[in-house]
This record gives structure tokens, C-alpha cells and sequence, in this order.
């Protein structure tokens, strides 16, 4: 299952700017490359299984897809900006201590309300799932996409560790949460005006 596209096609979609490689670095900046370990890969558990679910009733799902699709932008779209609004907090004084890492759990969980995360696992049961495949096929096309998503987004962690020393005074820290936070919140609003339907941006 690891042909050449479809690893061209995972790395690229995983290795580009979004919110989860946002918030990794943002991350590795607060946190260090191994406190952020759990969210890097919750992020590719989460891939992998969503391929496997979404990938195995794909045939289904694109009967309901388009229905579905405006609620899970406004959702995925309201805890973009809640994260952003907790990024900006990050960098406060006072909240050193009380500030955690993205878990395992909640990275995984992310995946189902992150756009991104939809775009990219719909086309890929689209595109590289053969033609009735069963579910052996899903699940290796799933785990295939885990384990070329994991190194890609560990870029983004690793390169926010590698700041830490960079950003070791409050007011430096504090400007590059507030920049992290912004481009999270403005992902979230440039992802929901393109969604909306035009008669609605009009």
C-alpha cells in the first residue's frame, strides 16, 4: 500500500501548514519536542484511524458528505478559534505553570473537527482505495497513512523545540504565542468564508 502517490500525496498534505503543524510548533516551543511527543501522535493515530472509518464506509459517506460538511466546518472552524484564543493565553504571565501540552487523546480526537484533517482523508479513500476493497485493504491504507504522517509533522515540533532557546525571554515567548495564535484563528476564518455558501458570504 505504500506506493509512490499515495506517500507523495500523505507526506505533502501532512508536511504543509495547518492547524495541527501550527499548534505542534507552538508546542515545541512552549514544551519541548518530548512533552509533545503525545500530540504528534495522537495526530497520527488520529490520521490512521479516520482513514480506516472514513475510508471503509467512503462509498456511503459521500451520499451524507455535503450535508454534513457546512456543521463540521462551523465546528471544526469554533475550536480553531478556541485553541488560538488558548495559544494567545500561553505566553501570559502566570501561566507557565498551569499550561499543559496537547494530550494523545485530544490530538486524535482533533483530527474529526480539523478541515485539513477531512480534505486530506476523504481524497485519499477516494483516490487509493481500490475499487471494493474490504477492510484488511482500509486498515493497511490507514496505518500506511500514520506512519508517513508521523516524521511530517514531527518537522513541526521539532523545529518549535528548536526555538525554545530563541524565545527564552517573556516578551519574546509571549509575541510568538500571539503570532501562532493569530494564524490559527485567521486558518479558522479564512477555512469558514471559504465553506460558507456564497449566498451567505454575499
Amino acid at each position: 500500500m505504500l506506493d509512490l502517490p499515495l506517500m507523495t500525496y500523505v507526506a505533502t498534505m501532512s508536511v504543509t501548514p495547518g492547524p495541527n503543524n501550527i499548534m505542534l510548533a507552538a508546542s515545541g516551543v512552549n514544551f519541548g519536542f518530548r512533552r509533545t511527543l503525545p500530540h504528534m501522535l495522537g495526530i497520527s493515530a488520529g490520521h490512521g484511524v479516520q482513514v480506516v472509518l472514513v475510508g471503509g464506509t467512503v462509498a456511503w459517506a459521500m451520499n451524507w458528505i455535503d450535508a454534513l460538511r457546512l456543521p463540521l466546518v462551523l465546528l471544526g472552524c469554533s475550536y480553531l478559534l478556541w485553541l488560538a484564543w488558548r495559544q494567545a493565553q500561553a505566553g501570559r504571565p502566570g501561566n507557565a505553570g498551569r499550561a499543559r501540552p496537547l494530550g494523545f487523546v485530544g490530538a486524535a480526537l482533533f483530527q474529526w473537527v480539523n478541515p485539513k484533517a477531512w480534505m486530506m482523508v476523504l481524497n485519499v479513500a477516494i483516490l487509493f482505495l481500490p475499487q471494493g476493497a474490504g477492510w484488511a485493504a482500509v486498515a493497511l491504507l490507514g496505518l500506511s497513512c500514520a506512519v508517513i504522517n508521523l516524521p511530517c509533522i514531527a518537522l513541526w515540533a521539532g523545529i518549535g523545540d528548536r526555538m525554545r532557546s530563541l524565545l527564552e525571554r517573556p516578551a519574546a515567548l509571549r509575541t510568538f504565542n500571539l503570532t501562532m495564535a493569530t494564524l490559527l484563528g485567521a486558518t479558522a476564518v479564512w477555512i469558514l468564508v471559504d465553506e460558507l455558501p456564497a449566498g451567505v458570504r454575499a
